[in-house]
């Protein structure tokens, strides 16, 4: 194979990086000139791009395996020599997990991927108010799920996706929660980190296997976390990245009804960012702000985080009242600050002493709402970014809340 020529496609291929047949061809004559190495970058530059372009991959293949000398022994016919792979890869490839013969898989899908499916044991009545947020989901998935004669006779489908907006803390993840305790269904929850992997095509594949296991036990919930992390715009990530949202973008569509009975909720603190293919029919095509509590949930929140210390003359609506646009994270801190107040009183004086109502007000005035910078955030999107009316219920809020 002429060194030339391969100088030749190998400038041909840094002058147009893009150009995939071309790098094809080059890692082909690396291979065929015994340049091995070389031939496995550009494969990989091109998996990158096409995750399932089978030519790369055969590449791949090809530039992994090594030469056969002349002085190696060949191995009988139909022998494997196991203990020879064992000593090679063991320190390469570990084994993940151990089963005993005979064990089924947890999930469908690869064998050495485990999903933490669950069964939730709140529902919509442990939720603090919310109340527009519970009529939504009664009306898109609930009643529905619930009827299904009527379902039928609408023509109503069970798959689809529920878009949860809102600043943090305030509740989206606990609502998913409830969603699955009141349909008595699986309930998965995912975050990116359960998703990325550093090997080609294996973030794909994670996600694929994510889906496939929703799928096996439904009716399911299936909660994506940080959702505008996993499926960001794609005009602003890298080409790695944009195989990753293509891939929940198919997952979410499903094949002939497969996503039948597997009911998508996302949460985000940034919808803004996530990519608007996501947020189409059939997809997370429902949006819902999810605000901070208020009055009556706040008082719910804050007896719930103080029942099980010790407590005395505590006035909850007084508290509830001065602690408006804390999110339920807030809330809970605050009860952790009043707390130490009280506990730091008791060591110094020796004397143990109930949290009381002095020690809330101390912790208020210590504790701040944390939702004030998401809303000067989101006061400029709903502002200058509003032009399909998708964040209409946030500009009545902020009117109604006079953020400036």
């Amino acid at each position: 194979m002429s060194d030339a020529l391969i100088d030749s496609l190998t400038a041909a291929v840094q002058a147009r990086p893009d150009d995939l047949p071309l790098r094809l061809h080059l890692a082909e004559l690396l291979v065929s000139a015994g340049r091995g190495g070389e031939a496995i970058a550009h494969a990989a530059q091109v998996l990158a791009r096409e995750p399932g372009n089978t030519t790369a991959q055969q590449l791949m293949t090809r530039s992994l395996k090594p030469e056969k000398t002349a002085e190696e022994p060949k191995n009988p016919a139909g022998h494997v020599d196991w203990a020879a792979f064992e000593e090679q890869l063991g320190d390469v490839v570990p084994p993940r997990f151990a089963r005993a013969d005979g064990e089924p898989d947890p999930v469908r899908g690869h064998a050495d991927r485990t999903f933490d499916i669950e069964r939730s044991t709140i529902t919509l009545a442990d939720v603090g108010g919310m109340a527009e947020v519970k009529k939504r989901l009664e009306v898109s998935f609930l009643g529905p799920l619930r009827n299904p004669k009527l379902r039928s006779l609408f023509g109503k489908s069970l798959r689809g996706g529920l878009l949860l907006y809102g600043p943090p803390g305030c509740g989206k993840t606990f609502l998913a929660r409830a969603v699955a305790g009141e349909m008595g269904a699986s309930f998965i929850s995912l975050s990116i980190t359960d998703v990325l992997n550093m090997w080609i095509g294996s973030s794909e594949r994670n996600l694929h296997d994510l889906f496939e296991s929703a799928r096996g036990h439904a009716p399911c919930v299936l909660f994506l976390d940080e959702i505008d992390a996993l499926g960001h715009k794609r005009s602003q990530l890298q080409s790695s990245m944009r195989t990753v949202v293509n891939q929940l973008l198919t997952e979410l569509d499903g094949v002939d009804g497969g996503n039948d009975g597997v009911f998508v909720l996302a949460a985000t603190n940034a919808p803004w960012d996530v990519d608007a293919a996501l947020r189409r029919p059939g997809r997370l095509d429902r949006t819902l702000l999810v605000l901070p509590p208020d009055g009556p949930a706040r008082s719910a929140i804050l007896e719930y985080h103080l029942r099980d210390r010790p407590v005395a003359g505590i006035d909850l609506a007084q508290i509830a009242a001065a602690t408006e646009h804390y999110s339920g994270a807030d809330l809970a801190h605050l009860c952790e600050t009043a707390a130490e107040y009280a506990m730091r009183d008791s060591i110094a004086t020796g004397e143990v002493r109930m949290i009381n109502q002095p020690d809330m007000l101390a912790a208020v005035r210590e504790v701040r709402p944390s939702t004030d910078a998401w809303f000067s955030t989101a006061r400029n999107v709903a502002m200058f970014a509003n032009e399909s009316g998708e964040y209409d219920d946030l500009a009545a809020y902020l009117k109604k809340r006079k953020v400036r």
